[in-house]
């Protein structure tokens, strides 16, 4: 199968809430194009849409429904730089490259936020972010995380968080400390998808669903991609499928990795509720992280349950309440109206993935559960790329991304085996 379908166990609240979710027509036949785009989540709308723009002639196929993949399933949380820590890039790439890094992902959240505001696209944004120690050992490093951030990499909006504040902002003691970021905050990720394939469209990208690849050839300075009804012929290919490329192109896929990822959406919770009193997005210090947030209309949004194979949980509500409880043991019985999934692309060390895999035909995808902020803004960096300046996408396609240990027969059980053990080490 050169995709796969995306883990649906249920309806999400994105879903529910987006407001109108236009269809948009299968391809039939074949065609040409300057830029042929695989993949409709935020990296493959985000270029369609700058690429239109710029006057490409721009086709873009998805397999399934636009953001059906991690773009609209997501925890919808912003973040800050990439997703390693600042002070972590700088251990490995030195101050200089490390501050690029920084510098690239905080205008990709100046991006994000000034696209959507241009375009009339309503996101819910919300401000704010905390991220927590869920052992004591951890404050240390986030104390000083905070300092660096303001010190090294110019950015004053980290501040450190001892137990009683952190217990107050979350209305939970079940934290050690941890720092809360007022310079970026979470969305409703579906929105932003609906509102990017629309700007994409109205700019004269030719865009189709229910329409998967199923190969892709670069041959003679073209690139040839076939689907069930035809070929797509142009001079340039973005493949942008993320965890959902299967076996489309074995370069990516032994360099991104599939993982399940699980949500759930409870009743709303009241304006009384000591729940995030000040509507700020949390994620954990677990390997295996937890994230959750309240959404518009009061309801804690929290994620955490993941698996490392293809298979789905019989039950989402029963893994993620049971979470929930932990954190907030008055909402043990708590009503969950939603449990979703959906499939993240990780690569080894949980940074990006960009790659030219085949002669004009550039791959992007393990944004490794930062990608609402990243993936977008990749996309654009694609379409400075097609436009003759391809010195910031180099940033990231320069970064040390390894494969996936195992080949494509043993790499799947030994991610399982590693990630549980550091699920199991989050508890000691």
């Amino acid at each position: 199968m050169p995709y796969q379908s995306p883990i649906s166990p249920g309806r999400s609240w994105y879903e529910d809430t987006a407001g109108p979710r236009p269809e948009y027509p299968a391809l039939d036949g074949s065609r040409q194009a300057d830029v042929v785009i695989i993949g409709g989540g935020f990296t493959g709308l985000s270029a369609a849409a700058h690429l239109a723009k710029a006057g490409s002639d721009v086709v873009l196929i998805e397999a399934h429904r636009f953001g059906d993949g991690a773009s609209g399933r997501n925890g919808g949380q912003l973040g800050t730089g990439q997703r390693a820590w600042a002070e972590e890039l700088e251990a490995e790439y030195g101050l200089t490259r490390a501050r690029a890094l920084f510098g690239l992902a905080e205008e990709a959240k100046a991006h994000l936020l000034e696209f959507a505001e241009a375009n009339k696209i309503d996101i819910d944004y919300a401000p704010g972010q905390m991220s927590v120690a869920h052992k004591k050992r951890f404050v240390d490093g986030y104390k000083a995380h905070a300092e660096t951030m303001a010190s090294r990499f110019s950015y004053p909006h980290i501040s450190f968080m001892d137990a009683r504040e952190t217990a107050e902002r979350l209305g939970s003691a079940h934290f050690f400390g941890g720092v809360r970021d007022v310079g970026t905050g979470h969305i409703h990720p579906l929105k932003l998808v609906v509102g990017t394939a629309r700007v994409a469209a109205e700019a004269g990208a030719h865009l189709y669903e229910s329409t998967p690849a199923t190969g892709i050839v670069a041959s003679g300075g073209k690139v040839l991609v076939t689907t069930p009804t035809g070929t797509i012929t142009a001079d340039k290919c973005l493949i942008a499928a993320n965890a959902y490329g299967g076996t489309l192109e074995p370069v990516s896929a032994a360099h991104i990795m599939p993982i399940g990822s699980f949500i759930g959406a409870t009743v709303p919770l009241g304006a009384d509720s000591p729940v995030l009193p000040g509507g700020e997005s949390v994620d954990d210090s677990r390997f295996v992280v937890r994230y959750f947030r309240k959404s518009k209309d009061g309801r804690l949004l929290f994620g955490g349950r993941e698996i490392y194979a293809v298979s789905d949980p019989k039950d989402i509500h029963i893994g993620i309440r049971k979470q929930i409880a932990e954190i907030y043991p008055a909402l043990k019985d708590v009503e969950i109206t939603h449990g979703w999934g959906g499939y993240v692309g990780i690569t080894v060390p949980r940074k990006p993935f960009v790659r030219e895999v085949m002669p004009n035909v550039i791959s992007a995808g393990g944004y490794s559960g930062h990608g609402v902020m990243l993936s977008n803004f990749v996309g654009k960096l694609y379409a400075e790329t097609v436009a003759g300046n391809r010195d910031r996408l180099k940033l990231i396609e320069d970064l040390k991304i390894p494969s996936f240990p195992g080949g494509r027969t043993f790499r799947t059980p030994l991610l399982f085996l590693a990630l549980n053990w550091f699920a199991l080490r989050d508890r000691f």
